[in-house]
């Protein structure tokens, strides 16, 4: 899985960094309309190969070595950060990782979000560890999803009231693009 663009500029020298309201270059297709607005749970990405093997994504900070077994997907060019995937055997996660695999009802190769009570402070009050498919959402969170704006003032406005971490969208074609509402100054 590769880093998924912000839809916003980042200001990286601003403290902390935050979003600029200009888009992204490669995310214009976010503001012209296009893609699928889908809600940004906030846990730990994992995914299932067509092997049946699981991973954990795994960012390694620019002087630090990558564990062992890794598999590198990318690198920011601006901060270094190498983006890939561990064995999940071998990553922090593997003992609620186990417990969510347990509840789940059947094990489709992609990924996944690894939610619950001791992930990230479990911002959605979860009882139990949960694999959740990624662009999946109940009904309801998918409908006001689509109600999302698409423009700075507008998104930040409507995460802000939410307690959604933030949007991904997705394009018919692949790409995609998120914002987080952490990622907006807060006025």
């Amino acid at each position: 899985m590769q880093k998924i663009p912000t839809l916003f500029t980042r200001d990286y020298n601003a403290r902390p960094a935050h979003v600029l309201p200009e888009i992204t270059s490669s995310c214009s297709w976010v503001a012209a309309g296009e893609g699928t607005p889908t809600r940004k749970w906030d846990g730990v990405c994992v995914m299932l190969d067509a092997t049946g093997a699981w991973w954990a994504r795994r960012e390694v900070k620019a002087e630090k070595t990558p564990p062992p077994n890794y598999l590198l997907i990318s690198t920011d060019e601006a901060t270094g950060k190498r983006m890939g995937w561990e064995p999940i055997a071998q990553a922090s996660w593997k003992k609620i990782h186990a417990e969510a695999v347990d509840g789940l009802a059947s094990e489709s190769p992609g990924t996944y979000e690894l939610v619950g009570p001791r992930v990230n402070g479990n911002p959605d009050g979860y009882d139990t560890h949960v694999l959740l498919p990624h662009g999946w959402a109940p009904l309801s969170v998918r409908t006001d999803c689509d109600t999302a704006p698409r423009d700075y003032d507008g998104l930040r406005q409507w995460l802000h009231a939410r307690p959604y971490e933030g949007i991904v969208w997705h394009h018919p074609d692949g790409r995609m693009a998120k914002i987080k509402a952490k990622d907006f100054p807060r006025p």
